[in-house]
């Protein structure tokens, strides 16, 4: 007896992952259906639909860990590997992500305002979310909190990055800043602060106050996320910021 595999012919018109993109938007579609409308249509074994070999790629992909951070880094040859993906579909797949790569490390423009931890992680991620080491960054701010410019101050190894309030301040003050927002990210993606975070943070806020330059934040960043010591702990109550 054959089997039956279900064709995107098969899938009523409006429940299709490009009809439906187009009508709800691409958030409510699963990785696979994204996956589906890059290649286009389906084909390997059993004749898979294109949802079907986009679940095939997820499930290749995750034998070596998490599916999407794999596939941000997959090459070409791995795909093609994959009964079913061609050159063509393979070059389409890898030009997404490459289009995706650069659309999230674009850095915002100078003088954009930035006035909460979102805006401030947007700016900073590109820089630091994906990075396998530890890296110090601050953003440059004027006084109605336009950004200037933003800086690595340090990289570490894998697991820990050094900095000193007066590396970060030297850099503030050449750039004329009236305050900062410091941030670093957490390349295993847990978000926790460490001790020696909030010992650094404390002392940055500590210089902040003696400088009469305000530290507005201090963001931890790591596996797509986001965490805002400000909103988390009281040192902000604690050690306050001049105006």
């Amino acid at each position: 007896m054959s089997q039956y595999v279900l064709r995107m012919s098969d899938i009523p018109a409006q429940d299709r992952p490009r009809e439906r993109l187009l009508t709800y938007g691409a958030k409510t579609l699963s990785n696979a259906e994204l996956l589906a409308i890059l290649l286009n249509t389906g084909q390997g074994p059993g004749k898979l639909s294109a949802v079907g070999l986009g679940q095939l790629l997820l499930k290749e992909l995750e034998q070596q860990g998490d599916p999407l951070g794999q596939l941000r880094q997959v090459e070409a040859g791995e795909l093609v590997r994959i009964e079913g993906i061609g050159p063509a579909k393979a070059a389409t797949v890898l030009a997404a992500i490459e289009l995706g790569r650069r659309v999230f490390l674009a850095r915002p423009p100078e003088r954009t305002v930035i006035n909460s931890p979102e805006q401030a992680a947007m700016a900073l991620s590109g820089e630091l979310m994906w990075e396998t080491q530890e890296h110090f960054a601050v953003l440059h701010l004027d006084v109605k909190h336009k950004l200037l410019s933003q800086q690595i101050i340090t990289r570490g190894t894998a697991t820990e990055t050094l900095s000193h309030p007066r590396e970060t301040f030297r850099s503030a003050i050449k750039q004329g800043a009236s305050r900062i927002l410091i941030a670093h990210n957490h390349p295993s993606g847990s978000l926790d602060p460490s001790p020696e975070d909030l010992a650094l943070t404390r002392q940055l806020l500590q210089a902040g106050q003696l400088l009469q330059m305000p530290v507005l934040d201090h963001l931890i960043l790591g596996g797509g996320q986001f965490l805002s010591l400000r909103q988390r702990t009281t040192l902000w109550e604690e050690i306050p910021q001049p105006e």
